[in-house]
C-alpha cells in the first residue's frame, strides 16, 4: 500500500488555479463532483498531488466524529484535481485489496471503530497518524466478493452521475423561465452609487453594491408572474429548540449537506451530548440554508427521513406555502439565490447573511405549471440519489457479513438485496 499527504496551500474560491478536494468534499463513500475551492500550483506541484481514477482518499483531521472519513475518488472529467493537506491518498495494491472494498471496510462499524481508537483528540478536533493508519488491520476477502463490491460502487457511481443530470435539468428549466438563459454576472471594477444608497442599507463596503446583483433583481423584478421578498413568501423558522437530555436525536450540520441539495447522513445522539449549537427543529418539507459565506451552496431539503431532525444554528430555516420546496430548493441553489446570498453575508472574524438581509432576497413566484415540472426533476433526481445511497449501504453491510459470519453469506446477501429493483 501507498499513502501520501495533500498539498498545504492557500485557496480560493474564484476559479484561479487546480481544483483541489477537502475534507468536506467526501460523501457516502465517494468523492463529490462539486469542488468549490481551488489552488494556485505549479505543473511540478500538480504533477505530484493529482488525483487518478479509484484513489482512496482519507480524512486524518476533522471533528471527533468525521475523524477517519473515507471516500474513493471516480475520475468524472479530464480536469485535474488535487487533495489538501488534511487528506491522504491511499493506493493499496488491487490484486489483493481493491480500493472499493477498502473504502467500504473503513467505513464499516469495525473500520470506524479501529480508526477512532487511533485517533489523537484535543479541543476542537481530532487527528490520526499516517503510521496509524497504516497498521490497521484489513480482512483478506475472497476476490470475488471483493469484485461485487466494486461492482457497486461503480453503479453507486453511475446513479449520482444521472441524479446530478437531472438535477441539473431542474436548474435549466428555472433560468429560461427568468431570462437568464446564457446570464453571466460581471464583477465590475468602477461603477456608480448615490450616498443615498448607502444610508438606506447602512452598508458601505463597494462589494454590496456591485451591478451583477441589481441585474439579478432586475431580472426577478421584471418577471411576468410576479415577485416578492421571501419574507413575503415564507416563514423562515429561527425559533430555538431546547433538547430534552435524555432524548434521542438526529442532528443535521454543514458536513451533512450534498451537492445537489440532499442530506448525506446525520449524527444520531442523546440532547445531553449534542453540541450547543443544536438548537433548530426541522420539518419535512423545510429548506435549510448555510448563513456562512464559504458555504452558502450548501442548502438542502429536508425529506420524511428526518423530519422532527435537529440542525445547526448555521442554517436558515425556510418554509413556503406559495413556492413548492423543491422548487425553493433549485431557486436558492442557483445563480438568482447564491449572488443575493453572496450580497448579503457581513462580518468580520465570521462572514454570514444575518436573518434581515435573507429575508429580503428576492423571490420570483414561479409560475404552477413549471413549479410541477422542476418539482418533477428534483423527485427524480432525490430518486437516483438514494439508489445509490442503498448501493453502496449494501456494499458496506456485506464486509460486516462477511466479517460477523462468512463470505458466502456476504455474498448470498449481497446477491438478495441486488435483485430487489
Amino acid at each position: 500500500m501507498s499513502s501520501q499527504y495533500g498539498v498545504s496551500i492557500e485557496m480560493n474560491e474564484d476559479n484561479i488555479g487546480t481544483k483541489i478536494y477537502r475534507m468536506n468534499e467526501i460523501s457516502n463513500m465517494l468523492c463529490d463532483r462539486n469542488i468549490l475551492k481551488y489552488a494556485e500550483l505549479n505543473d511540478n506541484q500538480i504533477a505530484a498531488f493529482k488525483l487518478k481514477d479509484r484513489d482512496v482518499l482519507f480524512n486524518r483531521t476533522n471533528s471527533k466524529e468525521f475523524v477517519g472519513r473515507t471516500g474513493i475518488f471516480k475520475k468524472f472529467s479530464d480536469e485535474d484535481i488535487v487533495f489538501a493537506s488534511y487528506l491522504v491518498r491511499i493506493n493499496p495494491d488491487p490484486e489483493i485489496v481493491t480500493p472499493e472494498y477498502l473504502t467500504a471496510f473503513l467505513n464499516t462499524k469495525y473500520g470506524i471503530i479501529d480508526i477512532k481508537r487511533r485517533a489523537r483528540h484535543s479541543i476542537n478536533q481530532s487527528n490520526v497518524n499516517l503510521e496509524e493508519v497504516k497498521r490497521i488491520e484489513i480482512p483478506l476477502l475472497c476476490n470475488y466478493l471483493q469484485d461485487e463490491i466494486t461492482l457497486s460502487f461503480n453503479k453507486a457511481f453511475d446513479s449520482i452521475q444521472a441524479s446530478e443530470a437531472v438535477y441539473n435539468d431542474a436548474q435549466i428549466l428555472l433560468l429560461p423561465e427568468l431570462g437568464l438563459s446564457n446570464w453571466q454576472p460581471e464583477h465590475r471594477l468602477t461603477f456608480v452609487k448615490s450616498f443615498s444608497d448607502t444610508e438606506s442599507t447602512g452598508r458601505i463596503d463597494a462589494g454590496y453594491f456591485q451591478p451583477k446583483y441589481d441585474d439579478i433583481v432586475d431580472a426577478i423584478k421584471n418577471y411576468s408572474g410576479g415577485w416578492d421578498t421571501l419574507k413575503n413568501l415564507a416563514q423562515v423558522k429561527d425559533t430555538n429548540f431546547n433538547p430534552d437530555a435524555e432524548t434521542e436525536y438526529k442532528y443535521i450540520e454543514l458536513a451533512n449537506i450534498g451537492s445537489s441539495g440532499e442530506i448525506t447522513g446525520c449524527m444520531v445522539e442523546q440532547g445531553e451530548d449534542l453540541p450547543t449549537r443544536a438548537r433548530r427543529k426541522v420539518a419535512a418539507g423545510d429548506v435549510i440554508v448555510s448563513s456562512i459565506e464559504g458555504s452558502l451552496e450548501s442548502i438542502a431539503l429536508i425529506t420524511e427521513e428526518y423530519d422532527n431532525a435537529l440542525c445547526s444554528t448555521g442554517f436558515h430555516v425556510v418554509q413556503s406555502d406559495v413556492l413548492n420546496s423543491k422548487v425553493l430548493l433549485v431557486l436558492l441553489k442557483s445563480i438568482v439565490g447564491q449572488l443575493q446570498l453572496k450580497k448579503g453575508c457581513s462580518g468580520t472574524i465570521l462572514t454570514a447573511i444575518n436573518k434581515a438581509e435573507f429575508s429580503k432576497i428576492a423571490i420570483p413566484k414561479i409560475k404552477a405549471e413549471k413549479q410541477t415540472e422542476i418539482e418533477q426533476k428534483v423527485i427524480e433526481s432525490f430518486s437516483l440519489r438514494k439508489r445509490a445511497k442503498d448501493l453502496l449501504e449494501h456494499a458496506k453491510r456485506a464486509v460486516e457479513i462477511a466479517i460477523e459470519q462468512d463470505e458466502q453469506a456476504a455474498i448470498n446477501w449481497l446477491e438478495s438485496v441486488s435483485s430487489v429493483p
